[in-house]
């Protein structure tokens, strides 16, 4: 008996120890989900554990709208795995917190930040601002500055676009469009008539136009313009009527088993660090002084449509809906 004692108290004190000595480390593991592209999240998360030693992060990436689904089916289970997510668009983040999924953050620091970029509540924060205008194959004929451009005769058979079924900045662009007496549902429609292909994603979008399989893309501003550097023959254009921009904004969880490595993460995005990271990845950074870059010309203005945010997650799931019923999922 006394042996059995003996045994139990070494393996006591041997389990007490582990704890110890693997707790911690365990307590700031940090789960995100984001729709970053891959290079762009590996280097995000790389910045943020030299930023954070000692902090492991284990990441899931997919498309915004793949995230939202993924979620919800988690929510549905009662269990959510992210501490933190970093995802396209604030509609998206205007939904989980109607929801109570979102965490306030009233400490994160956002001077020099546009009020516009970030939630008054402080549930959610734009990290970068991306643009969709219209890319365009150098070898085309036709050169866009309109919206209305692409539903033109010159332009039939030759148009692609991301799935706001998959794309968290082109659904944000449908809603942003159809609120528009200027655009609307009309517009969408003449693009149909005009032959217009939706695709899963930007990337597809910006493999087409490069190509030349498509002579113009509905596409986001950075994959364009870094494509473009790196020698690919294509053009992007910011059509005068003006651009709809989503801020990829980061949030914590309401739910977060690890809320305070979720803070470390947010304070690192909205720090310098972290918007010179997002300027180092191509990106216009939330914070204007961080800078500009390379791509976008000394003095070029970007007209940023005004959008009803809140209207958008009221109708964003219909339009999402619709626009699945005329050009397929």
């Amino acid at each position: 008996m006394e042996r059995r004692s003996t045994i139990r108290k070494v393996a006591l004190a041997t389990a007490l120890l582990a704890s110890a000595a693997f707790g911690p480390a365990f307590a700031e593991d940090l789960v995100l989900y984001t729709s970053q592209p891959d290079a762009d999240a590996a280097a995000t998360v790389d910045a943020f554990k030299q930023a954070n030693p000692g902090v492991e992060v284990q990441i899931f990436r997919s498309g915004t709208s793949d995230l939202m689904t993924k979620l919800a089916a988690e929510f549905a289970a009662g269990s959510p795995q992210p501490d933190v997510l970093l995802i396209a668009d604030a509609v998206s983040m205007e939904t989980l917190k109607k929801d109570g999924h979102l965490m306030a953050y009233p400490e994160a620091d956002v001077e020099g930040f546009d009020p516009a970029a970030y939630d008054a509540d402080k549930t959610y924060f734009g990290s970068k601002l991306i643009t969709t205008g219209i890319a365009y194959n150098t070898g085309a004929a036709e050169k866009p500055e309109h919206w209305s451009d692409l539903s033109g005769e010159a332009y039939k058979n030759l148009t692609i676009m991301p799935s706001p079924l998959y794309s968290g900045a082109a659904a944000y662009m449908l809603s942003a469009f159809v609120g528009r007496d200027d655009l609307g549902w009309d517009y969408f429609e003449k693009l149909k008539e005009n032959g217009l292909v939706s695709v899963r994603g930007n990337g597809a979008v910006l493999k087409s136009v490069a190509s030349g399989e498509k002579a113009y893309g509905i596409l986001v501003d950075f994959m364009a313009m870094n494509a473009k550097k790196d020698g690919s023959p294509i053009e992007f254009v910011f059509p005068e009527e003006g651009v709809t921009a989503v801020t990829e904004p980061v949030a914590i969880m309401s739910t977060a088993k690890n809320p305070e490595a979720a803070r470390k993460f947010v304070d690192f995005i909205l720090s310098d660090a972290g918007q010179k990271l997002a300027l180092e990845q191509g990106y216009l950074p939330a914070n204007p002084a961080a800078g500009r870059p390379d791509w976008l010309p000394e003095g070029t203005q970007v007209k940023v449509m005004s959008v009803d945010v809140k209207k958008v997650v009221d109708e964003i799931d219909a339009n999402k809906e619709k626009f699945s019923s005329m050009f397929g999922g």
